[in-house]
């Protein structure tokens, strides 16, 4: 597999940051339910999609799944494709296939009739990001910082820039994920110009920090919600 930027930034499973690995290892150490779908749980894909499947009938939002390229690999692209449709599913994103790869995935995917989401990060060059965001369907995820995800207590002005320059290349939407955990920080990008904003550790963080599971679950809903006014305004 060819290296680039984008996919050296996000591959391995470093990339969930210490808020998402420390909250399941705390829950683990404590004895504490664990999210039904959650590392270091021994979760399998076929979980996941169960899932999907039985979440996406209830809601009106689309459902992507986030997914290493190795167990779609081990599963066999096609067979992943139509499994993953079937359960609901409307489109993929897979952190670690480069620009390079991505037209082979993308094709069976769109066979399928699943998108496939590409990144871009803050060391992509220009002509790449451009390439990125033609090659990209549904949106474009722009990664804010280098580095691992996680909360941040601000986000970097450049990412302005970033947003701007991707939006003279495509008439996509442009979606900011990598440490966003706030209404203002989701604010302060939907006035940079971002359409989404796409959020994690924060959320796993307020489901570990809750008393049990309902109050996890309510936290999460509540936060959400505040992320969603804050883009919406």
């Amino acid at each position: 597999m060819v290296a680039s930027a984008e996919s050296a930034a996000l591959e391995g499973a470093q990339a969930r940051g210490a808020s998402i690995t420390d909250t399941m290892q705390a829950l683990k150490r404590e004895g504490r339910p664990l999210p039904r779908v959650a590392w270091p749980t021994g979760t399998t894909l076929d979980d996941v999609l169960g899932l999907v499947a039985e979440v996406a009938p209830t809601i009106k939002a689309p459902i992507l799944l986030f997914v290493y390229f190795n167990p779609i690999l081990t599963r066999g692209l096609e067979k992943f494709c139509t499994q993953a449709i079937a359960a609901g599913a409307k489109g993929l994103l897979v952190p670690d296939i480069p620009l390079e790869e991505a037209s082979a995935v993308a094709d069976v995917a769109a066979a399928h009739g699943l998108e496939l989401v590409l990144l871009t990060t803050p060391t992509t060059p220009p002509e790449r990001m451009q390439a990125i965001a033609r090659r990209s369907s549904g949106f474009v995820y722009l990664v804010s910082i280098t580095g691992v995800t996680g909360v941040k207590e601000a986000m970097e002005a450049r990412v302005e820039g970033l947003i701007a320059e991707l939006q003279r290349q495509t008439d996509k939407p442009v979606a900011v994920g990598f440490g966003v955990s706030r209404p203002d920080q989701a604010r302060q990008l939907a006035g940079w110009g971002a359409e989404g904003v796409i959020v994690g550790s924060a959320l796993v963080r307020a489901l570990g920090e809750a008393a049990s599971p309902a109050e996890g679950l309510d936290a999460m809903a509540e936060l959400a919600a505040s992320l969603v006014q804050a883009i919406q305004k």
